[in-house]
């Protein structure tokens, strides 16, 4: 078969990753497209994957001329691969050229809020596949399956966490990663966070953190002298180490937080919107609790970090979550060759 992989999220080519090397022991044909996001394509290079970019384009009114665009571009490339089934998280980029060619588009998706892009993507994608925690009925194309994406390159199976990460960055297991996001993707509109309007609002945060530890922050903007001072310049592929060897991880950011709980890490989401996948971690297993206020976040916070017995009890807690769940990559990979035709 030759399928194509349509990324936009680093997410993305981590829940993609070990499905598409699997595909190809299997003698698949690969093809990624991207959007030309740096963090993208230097995780996507880190891998050693091929791959071509398209625009991204940053603003709503420049997103909603970018679809025309995108789909003139992934036309041309798909004319030359070829492809038998396109795959992707949910994009209308794919969903709209596999229309056109007569193929499969097949949607891997978690994200319930992402309203725009289902009304644009899922009316041309023939099957929608979610967690069973997703809390929308998308009707007949949705299929569920008990587990969640972040399982297909956090599971032990495999990820291994490597502890000289510690070394590499001088630090001990006693550091808190406090994610900063800007909240700018199209799932984002009208979302609120930590909502730090001042530097010093962030500096008061850190340094009621750090009583439990070193504080590293995690972000996307850096226009303040105190994310500087608390940001590591590290390497993609070092980032899950690091998460997995922390005491909590507190932030906006929903992926950090899933990707935290399935390690086993103490996690608090700080925000107005929802994922299912969190709602289900935190109330059938209790590795995340989702909060809509910083002053709540930062209480949890200090009661977790208070508590000495919380690491062995979040493993205890993430081991009952393994337990329960199927392999995804062997999931996805089976989904995917069943539309060999």
């Amino acid at each position: 078969m030759n399928i194509l992989f349509d990324v936009g999220h680093p997410k993305d080519i981590n829940v993609f990753k070990n499905v598409m090397w699997e595909l190809q022991e299997r003698g698949h044909e690969i093809k990624i497209v991207a959007r030309a996001k740096e963090n993208t394509n230097r995780i996507l290079n880190e891998y050693g994957f091929g791959y071509e970019v398209c625009r991204h384009y940053k603003t709503m009114p420049g997103k909603a001329f970018g679809i025309l665009m995108n789909d003139l571009w992934l036309y041309k490339k798909a004319r030359l691969f070829k492809p038998d089934v396109f795959v992707s998280p949910g994009s209308p980029y794919s969903a709209h050229v596999s229309r056109l060619y007569g193929k499969p588009h097949i949607a891997f998706s978690d994200t319930e809020i992402a309203g725009l892009v289902i009304k644009l993507t899922f009316p041309f994608t023939d099957k929608i596949y979610t967690s069973k925690s997703f809390y929308l009925d998308l009707g007949p194309k949705q299929e569920r399956f008990d587990g969640y994406y972040e399982l297909a390159y956090l599971h032990p199976k495999y990820f291994t966490p490597d502890k000289k990460v510690l070394k590499k960055y001088q630090l001990d297991e006693d550091y808190i990663i406090l994610r900063l996001s800007a909240l700018s993707s199209h799932h984002d509109i009208n979302a609120t966070g930590l909502n730090f309007k001042t530097e010093e609002d962030l500096r008061e945060y850190v340094n009621q953190l750090e009583k439990y530890g070193k504080v590293i922050i995690s972000s996307e903007t850096t226009q303040w002298q105190t994310i500087r001072d608390h940001q590591l310049k590290i390497d993609p592929k070092d980032l899950h180490d690091l998460i997995s060897y922390s005491s909590l991880c507190i932030g906006e950011g929903a992926t950090m937080a899933s990707e935290a709980a399935i390690l086993g890490v103490p996690s608090i989401y700080v925000s107005s919107t929802q994922r299912g996948y969190l709602n289900e971690l935190e109330q059938k297993y209790e590795l995340v609790y989702t909060l809509q206020k910083r002053d709540e976040g930062l209480q949890k916070a200090i009661e977790i970090l208070e508590d000495r017995s919380s690491k062995n009890a979040w493993h205890l807690k993430r081991d009952k979550m393994l337990s329960e769940k199927v392999d995804v990559v062997e999931f996805m990979v089976e989904t995917i060759e069943s539309y060999d035709n």
